[in-house]
């Protein structure tokens, strides 16, 4: 169902009228970001913490108006019921409404001179002053009765824009109030001041005597609050200067011990003699101590020093312990190799000498050889000789026949 066209543009209106929007707003879907609502609660209540809250998410900032409106409003124990934290993340019309329903009622408690709302024409201040009126009556019931209320169908009748208009939206929308007494009719306080003048409605409603009672309630809730915070910080400052005045008998006793203390001081004062010697026996003591403390000062120094070799020592301590461990490592590992090297070597030697008995055997044997071929070569030479001579004999012989000479070498 759709809104009531007059109650939208009166909220409209009164949004625009708080000029906290550069650009007037002409439709309830340009609330949806809630800044707007941020920003209106900054001016109407001057809560700084509204500026860091328009740089947070959508979320943020709905659960920060929220927040306002169930501290400030008359809908405590309903904020969340009455105005849903999902239905103004979803833009809904209806629940933008709401809030700037709340928004203008908590405005108008707060208001302090009624003829700010004259900047009105008279149908919005009618508008504005129904929806005022209907939140009063309806303050303990607002979550049966605000959607019924904002969706209501518009009058067919345009003589409404009347003061009696008030009482006819009031007909439309007869919600009892529970458990409250309620005024049958809103009547406005009369003044001496009071001259004929044209009829504004939002000061009409701003002066009748139950607005007037909410408002007291309004400020007596306020003081009360302040009161008990009030009380808070007296309570607090009266246990700190409990807390001072303890401190205070403390310090008085001690000062009073020492008083005390000073005055037996005076009388077990010493002979100026005898004060004289302590006077060197202490200065002496003093040098000694200080002589002392100066060697403890040096001896400190040498022992950092000693520590340190100590460290440096141990460290190349070790480097050498690891190195040793490694020349070990590689004296085993070369016994091991010579003793692989001795056995081979005698093998070697035992081999040698085996075949050098074999070689010497051959040589000898060698030698009998030839021993044995020279003599045959000087056999040989010697026949060689031989023939070479019978040869020269034959060669002067050659006279003789051959048969002779031939017979001659074969005896021979």
């Amino acid at each position: 169902m759709s809104l009531h066209g007059g109650a939208v543009s009166a909220l409209l209106a009164w949004v625009n009228s708080t000029k906290v929007c550069p650009d007037p707003l002409k439709d309830l879907s340009q609330l949806q970001d809630c800044s707007v609502f941020i920003r209106i609660i900054h001016k109407i209540h001057g809560s700084k913490e509204g500026e860091s809250v328009l740089d947070q998410p959508l979320p943020e900032r709905i659960s920060f108006i929220l927040g306002f409106l169930q501290k400030h409003c008359r809908h405590k124990l309903a904020a969340e019921n009455l105005v849903s934290a999902q239905k103004l993340l979803d833009g809904e019309e209806l629940a933008l409404a709401k809030v700037a329903m709340l928004l203008l009622y908590h405005t108008a408690m707060s208001c302090k001179n009624p003829e700010d709302w004259n900047e009105f024409d008279y149908k919005t201040q009618v508008e504005l002053a129904s929806i005022l009126k209907f939140v009063l009556v309806n303050e303990e019931c607002l979550n049966e009765n605000l959607e019924p209320f904002l969706q209501r169908k518009a009058e067919l009748s345009s003589s409404s824009m009347s003061s009696t208009s008030f009482e006819e939206h009031s007909a439309l929308f007869p919600f009892p109030h529970k458990g409250e007494v309620r005024f049958l009719k809103l009547q406005r306080i009369a003044s001496s001041t009071d001259l004929p003048s044209t009829p504004s409605p939002m000061e009409d409603i701003m002066q009748t005597p139950q607005f007037q009672l909410r408002r007291l309630k309004k400020q007596l809730d306020f003081e009360r609050e302040n009161r008990g915070e009030l009380e808070e910080e007296v309570m607090e400052n009266n246990k700190l200067i409990m807390e001072k005045d303890a401190q205070i008998t403390m310090m008085q006793q001690r000062i009073d011990r020492l008083v005390k203390l000073n005055e037996k001081q005076a009388e077990d004062q010493l002979e100026p003699k005898e004060i004289e010697e302590l006077r060197e026996k202490n200065e002496s003591l003093v040098g000694r101590l200080h002589e002392a403390f100066r060697q403890c000062q040096d001896l400190k120094t040498e022992k950092a020093q000693m520590d340190r070799k100590i460290n440096k020592l141990s460290e190349e301590n070790g480097d050498l312990s690891f190195k040793l461990r490694e020349i070990a490592s590689n004296m085993v590992q070369l016994q091991r190799a010579l003793n692989d090297l001795s056995e081979e070597h005698n093998t070697a030697v035992a081999q040698s000498e085996e075949k050098q008995r074999q070689l010497e055997k051959d040589l000898h044997a060698a030698l009998q050889d030839k021993k044995c071929s020279e003599e045959k070569i000087e056999i040989l030479q010697g026949k060689n000789s031989l023939l070479e001579d019978q040869l020269a004999k034959l060669e002067e012989c050659s006279t003789q026949e051959k048969g002779e000479v031939m017979g001659d070498i074969l005896k021979v």
